[in-house]
């Protein structure tokens, strides 16, 4: 046995005092075990057991069929086409009554916009009015509550509609598209053909003897008016149903824009002066 040089033991005093204080007073085996080399087999035992498993893995799947994977069902949204817009026609035109009506869009699925919308806004107010009023399309508010104007832009139209004597008890309100669409964007000219027929047909089963469309928007579907809504408003126009029945159409400001131009509010009043004096002329309607 090679002898400790006095270098070493210095070391090694100082490694066995380190060992008593840790409370180490008793070898358990005699001979020492290299745990370097243990946990480098134990590593390389485990490499080959993975190896092994992964080797048998596709046999035992080839012995078995695999159940085919079900996708999980997605929302449907219909592309915006000529077929939507034609589908919608003939199922409007169908409608003999606003309820029909309404069931009738409640389950059309042909616009892709029913597929974010929490709930459609078909209308509000009275259906035997002599003034219906229409919109564009829902916003958050009308959207979270289905009916439409509602929220800040909802009570400037009440009060406007007070002012010339009126409430939603006596004024019948409606949009061109019933769904709300994403983050309050435009609706496109696809989604608003498509969804023209049942704003007409919900006109021709009202039969109001006034229209006011709110922006330009619903001026252009209903009277054909390519001009912007400051060019247009405050004149007649009309608008005629699949009988070939002629309401007058007065084109106004909405509410929403109202809110934003206050100074505006004296065009939209004047423009609700001449609906007021329609209503109340005689036999002309």
């Amino acid at each position: 046995m090679a002898s400790i040089s006095g270098n070493e033991r210095p070391d090694l005093r100082d490694l066995l005092a380190f060992y008593a204080a840790a409370g180490v007073d008793d070898a358990l085996i005699d001979d020492p075990i290299d745990r370097f080399a243990e946990n480098a087999q134990q590593r390389q035992a485990a490499s080959q057991q993975q190896a092994a498993r992964s080797a048998e893995a596709p046999r035992a799947g080839a012995d078995r069929t695999a159940a085919p994977v079900q996708p999980r069902p997605a929302a449907v949204a219909a592309v915006p086409d000529e077929a939507q817009a034609a589908a919608a026609r003939e199922l409007a035109s169908k409608a003999a009554t606003l309820d029909e009506l309404k069931q009738i869009m409640e389950s059309f699925e042909g616009c892709n916009l029913k597929a974010t919308a929490k709930s459609m806004v078909f209308a509000d107010g009275n259906p035997e009015a002599d003034l219906m009023l229409v919109g564009e399309a829902p916003g958050r508010d009308e959207d979270f509550e289905g009916l439409p104007f509602v929220g800040r832009s909802g009570q400037l139209l009440d009060r406007i509609l007070a002012a010339i004597g009126l409430d939603r008890k006596s004024a019948y309100i409606a949009n061109v598209i019933p769904w709300r669409p994403p983050g309050n964007r435009a609706p496109t000219p696809h989604e608003t053909e498509i969804c023209r027929p049942f704003i007409e047909r919900q006109i021709a089963l009202v039969k109001p003897k006034v229209l006011v469309t709110l922006d330009g928007p619903p001026a252009k579907v209903l009277t054909g008016s390519p001009d912007v809504i400051l060019r247009v408003r405050g004149g007649w126009r009309s608008h005629t149903t699949a009988d070939g029945t002629v309401i007058p159409v007065m084109p106004t400001l909405h509410p929403e824009y109202l809110l934003r131009n206050p100074a505006h509010k004296k065009l939209a009043w004047r423009d609700f002066l001449e609906v007021k004096a329609k209503l109340r002329e005689p036999g002309s309607l």
